[in-house]
């Protein structure tokens, strides 16, 4: 995906919970065609929670037959995209070569690295038809060391990550290690990503196993220590404290985060970077078209002009 920033709102819930660090109340756009994205990452007061820089909630949203989703090509750096979806179908292209349309509970990693471009579009039978659309996209800023690695994909259906089912709970490990389950994503950082769902009354654990770490609540609500939160919500967390949730509704949210990485980032448009110079030569490498093409693509979407 692709972004400009915006203003942060005021969260509005209450923050009475000792290990509670700060709500984020995810800030609402219009990608155009009536394509509603909520971002909780980056914030104002709160840049990333572990390598996580970037967190879009987008849908859901129905497409009337002859409409989709149509992220035209555009450039990354020094960032890994993690794509999973709730609802619907998007194919994946970028400048690599991958093809790949991800679906409900499938788990798309594309590192940029040193460079990719790809494209995010809605496939041609479910465009005919008409669908549904529902899911997140993140963006894993990368460490210093290894922001100018080869750029690579990565594809894993939902049979092939693991899932937990306990009662009125379930969770699948999208990245990185829990519930004793551990994803076969490879990851060039300490991250982990997990879709959990509650039905009403039941708990799930936030271990402290991660330096860092936050709760998305994609819907529903849930009580932590005594306070309640609803959906959409970014929730994070001060290390150290193992966290228990409980749902007051069926509730669905993404437990993530990781090791804080060794300094902030740079952001502009859709680069990140340690370094302000390598932010100006990506501007210049896709102003001079020296990303690769994407495969099927005649289109993509100019440099913005003005600096953010």
């Amino acid at each position: 995906m692709t972004w400009l920033p915006d203003y942060d709102p005021i969260a509005g819930d209450r923050q009475s919970c000792d290990a509670l660090e700060l709500v984020v109340v995810p800030r609402t756009r219009d990608l155009g065609g009536g394509f509603p994205v909520r971002r909780a990452l980056p914030h104002g007061k709160r840049q990333m929670v572990g390598p996580f820089i970037f967190f879009d909630h987008f849908g859901p949203v129905q497409f009337l037959a002859g409409q989709g989703m149509d992220v035209k090509p555009h450039p990354h750096i020094g960032l890994a995209t993690v794509s999973y979806l709730f609802d619907g179908k998007i194919t994946h292209r970028d400048s690599e070569g991958n093809i790949q349309d991800i679906r409900p509970g499938a788990m798309n990693l594309m590192t940029a690295g040193r460079g990719i471009a790809h494209s995010e579009r809605t496939p041609e039978v479910e465009r005919a038809d008409g669908h549904s659309l529902l899911g997140l996209q993140s963006w894993i800023a990368l460490p210093a060391g290894q922001e100018e690695i080869d750029p690579s994909f990565q594809h894993f259906s939902a049979d092939a990550l693991p899932s937990i089912t306990d009662g009125g709970l379930t969770a699948r490990v999208i990245a990185g290690k829990a519930f004793g389950k551990a994803a076969p994503v490879k990851t060039v950082s300490d991250w982990f990503y997990v879709e959990v769902q509650l039905g009403a009354g039941m708990s799930a654990p936030l271990d402290n196993d991660y330096e860092e770490r936050a709760i998305y609540l994609v819907s529903g609500a849930v009580q932590i220590a005594g306070d309640v939160f609803e959906g959409p919500r970014l929730l994070v967390f001060r290390p150290g404290d193992a966290i228990t949730v409980t749902a007051t509704s069926p509730a669905r949210m993404m437990f993530l985060g990781g090791t804080a990485l060794e300094g902030p980032r740079y952001i502009w448009w859709n680069f990140v970077s340690s370094s302000q110079e390598r932010i100006e030569q990506a501007k210049e490498d896709w102003k001079q078209a020296r990303f690769g093409p994407v495969p099927d693509e005649t289109e993509f979407i100019p440099l913005p002009e003005k600096s953010y």
